[in-house]
């Protein structure tokens, strides 16, 4: 659309069974791309080759997040409550990212310069490369939100199967050609970004409501509502990927090698909630307090359920996982998934209830939450890791994890109205869940949007 084409109504809702099912199908095939290009790097390049690759993706990955401010989840909400402002929202979302993107690019070089030990024993240019990324990545987030918000499902697992897909594609070429290294190995990853960021912003001009005129008032309001949900997101990703640059930056890359094939294994119990948070926000965003509570539960006791089998064949398949595919140098990794595993729950109560009280206007009480997770995280991350590396890590993480999932489900009870034991799994629910599960399956197609 043009600079004062009208914005469109807000589309149909697709179903949810459908787009949940389409949404987690390719977060699969994406997380098995993810998954099997952690492997093919880790076995080419060792613990410390594929340890400099995650330390470097994640400087990039957790300034970038940072760095948002909490934009994307105001521009999710005003997207979906006020329609008439998604040109001005996404031409802000430009603004903001240049801005702020630049703002924390600036930061992490000025600690490095002053503490050269942040930075870790990795070759400059590597660093250089993760800093000018930063504000492409916050772009990426901001689009994101404003294309679920139109319900633009199919825009958005584009975008993000095409990381994986070009990971892979490229590694695999390298190594195939014996020229992968740890450089070019994240320069792929940058370039994966970039290739997404691209994809989304195609979409919001040629199918959404397109950039509009800047809106100084808007930005106002959106940063105010950014703030307050930001605080708890960026909690909640410190406890996801501030410990890999702590042990980066402490333990060494070796160290860090061996704990990022753990997690990368950890977090494949994380794409079902995932999936489904995604999905669900636009719907939650609009329903009444209780309404969205009650969704946010159901998806919550299912989600428990179906997760519970998987934590188990983790836990039990840890040394095939980690030593008979990865290889005898990752024989360190199998205590620390055995210990990550169990952290899922948490996890899962922090992704669907923590959105739900985000989505419903209530971000400090997500916020709450997650700050208790994340001091615990922090503290034990300082006291661990030195002494223990990535089994430290772990230990933390499953803990800080499961301190957040109970403090948000307390506060999401409270915070809702909605009885803590609607939280409770109901075995009695399982044969009522297959049933949708295997309907689901058969009336499957992808989703329009």
């Amino acid at each position: 659309m043009g600079l004062d084409a009208p914005p469109r109504e807000a589309p149909l809702r697709p179903p949810i069974a459908r787009s949940a099912l389409t949404n987690f199908a390719i977060q699969i095939l994406g997380a098995m791309l993810s998954l099997g290009n952690v492997l093919l790097v880790a076995k080419i390049l060792g613990p410390t080759g594929r340890g400099t690759v995650t330390f470097m993706t994640a400087i990039a990955y957790l300034t970038s997040q940072l760095a948002t401010l909490g934009v994307q989840w105001a521009s999710g909400n005003f997207a979906g409550s006020e329609p008439e402002t998604r040109p001005a929202l996404a031409t802000n979302a430009l603004l903001f990212a240049a801005v702020l993107g630049g703002i924390a690019s600036g930061v992490v070089a000025g600690l490095i310069a002053l503490v050269p030990a942040i930075g870790g024993h990795v070759d400059p240019t590597m660093r250089w490369i993760a800093l000018a990324v930063i504000p492409w990545l916050v772009l990426q987030n901001y689009l994101i939100v404003l294309v679920l918000a139109d319900y633009g499902f199919r825009a958005f697992n584009t975008a993000m199967l095409l990381i994986p897909v070009t990971n892979v594609t490229v590694n695999g070429l390298l190594a195939a050609l014996d020229l992968l290294t740890a450089p070019r190995a994240f320069s792929t990853w940058v370039g994966a970004e970039l290739l997404a960021t691209a994809v989304l912003a195609f979409y919001v001009q040629s199918r959404l409501a397109g950039f509009g005129r800047l809106d100084v008032q808007l930005a106002r309001r959106t940063l105010v509502f950014g703030l307050k949900a930001h605080i708890g997101r960026s909690l909640l990703l410190g406890n996801y990927r501030l410990d890999q640059w702590i042990v980066g930056a402490v333990a060494g890359a070796r160290q860090l090698g061996l704990y990022s094939v753990a997690v990368a294994w950890a977090e494949s119990l994380f794409y079902l909630p995932t999936a489904l948070q995604a999905v669900q926000r636009p719907d939650v965003v609009r329903a009444s307090r209780h309404k969205a509570a009650q969704m946010a539960a159901t998806a919550f006791r299912a989600i428990t359920l179906a997760s519970t089998p998987l934590v188990i064949g983790l836990i039990v398949a840890a040394p095939i996982l980690c030593v008979e595919i990865v290889g005898e140098e990752f024989q360190g990794s199998v205590e620390q998934l055995r210990i990550l595993a169990p952290g899922a729950f948490g996890i899962i109560a922090l992704k669907l209830l923590g959105n739900t009280l985000t989505a419903q206007g209530k971000p400090m009480l997500e916020s709450a939450a997650i700050g208790l997770a994340f001091a615990l995280t922090l503290v034990l991350d300082i006291l661990l890791i030195p002494s223990h590396g990535g089994l430290g890590a772990s230990i933390a993480s499953t803990a800080a994890y499961t301190l957040g999932g109970v403090a948000v489900a307390l506060t999401f009870s409270r915070g809702l109205g909605l009885p803590l034991r609607e939280l409770s799994p109901r075995t009695g629910e399982i044969p009522h869940l297959l049933r949708q599960f295997r309907a689901g399956l058969q009336r499957w197609r992808p989703a329009d949007q």
